[in-house]
């Protein structure tokens, strides 16, 4: 017998709507390497969907070019996450190779900007978890987007190596856009961001959501989108000011495309 709900029954819950925010923590990992008996280098890179021109899947791991950088031997760990049966995870890292017998980087760096991209194999979860490449803003999203300063931009990273939780995942973090201009990109390739930035957010996506807030009056984008990721924190001497470098996405997108030779 078919089963009919009573007149004053609550409307069935929609399924959750994928947004850029809860997607990019699933897709974002930490990266450390030691670098002492009780001393390590962190920072968080993120992937991306990139296909091959053949169109054959690629899995892109995005981060500060320093990060890798800094990083002198040939391998450092990526910080899986595996779900459990249960509903919880279990923090799950595993080498990454990143220099080859002759110590010579496997990954590749933009020419003249702090961004490092690396094909990567990525375990089958974070491989689905990956953002697609249409994501990253190109050299015009801003202006068409009117985005300009006091616009609230989120960020993910790992402060000092520390993660959200056991499971190791990031921390989100909230900032607003502390310059001006911000285009055209190839003039202001950076630009600042309002909030703490510590060692281990460097190569951490920067990225707007519609929870975000925008000034009053301009145009609000139709989706989320990538904006850049985090190079470094601005420092004069000893003092912190309590502000980040954000390098635009585009030229993380100029990075991606290196990966291809020319025909």
């Amino acid at each position: 017998m078919i089963q009919v709900p009573p007149a004053d029954a609550p409307p069935p819950v929609p399924p959750p709507v994928w947004d850029l925010t809860v997607g990019l923590i699933e897709a974002t990992v930490q990266l450390d390497q030691p670098s002492g008996p009780d001393t390590r280098t962190v920072g968080t890179g993120f992937l991306i969907q990139a296909e091959r021109p053949d169109g054959s899947p690629r899995i892109v791991l995005v981060t500060a070019a320093h990060v890798l950088e800094r990083m002198e031997d040939p391998e450092a760990r990526i910080g899986w996450r595996t779900a459990l049966p249960d509903g919880s995870w279990r923090f799950d890292p595993e080498p990454l190779t990143i220099r080859d017998d002759a110590g010579e980087p496997l990954w590749t760096r933009h020419p003249d900007r702090d961004v490092a991209v690396m094909e990567i194999q990525a375990p089958e979860a974070f491989a689905r978890a990956a953002i697609p490449l249409g994501w990253l803003a190109d050299e015009n999203a801003f202006y068409a987007w009117q985005v300009g300063p006091g616009d609230e931009l989120l960020s993910l990273g790992f402060p000092r190596g520390l993660s959200a939780n056991r499971a190791g995942f990031p921390i989100l973090r909230v900032g607003r856009i502390a310059s001006y201009p911000l285009s055209p990109v190839e003039a202001f390739p950076t630009f600042l961001l309002d909030f703490t930035v510590f060692p281990g957010n460097s190569g951490g996506p920067v990225f707007w959501t519609p929870s975000a807030r925008k000034r009053p009056g301009t145009t609000e984008p139709d989706t989320a989108f990538i904006a850049g990721l985090l190079s470094q924190e601005v420092r004069i001497g000893e003092d912190q000011l309590d502000i980040g470098v954000v390098t635009h996405a585009a030229f993380i997108r100029e990075a991606i495309q290196s990966l291809d030779p020319l025909p």
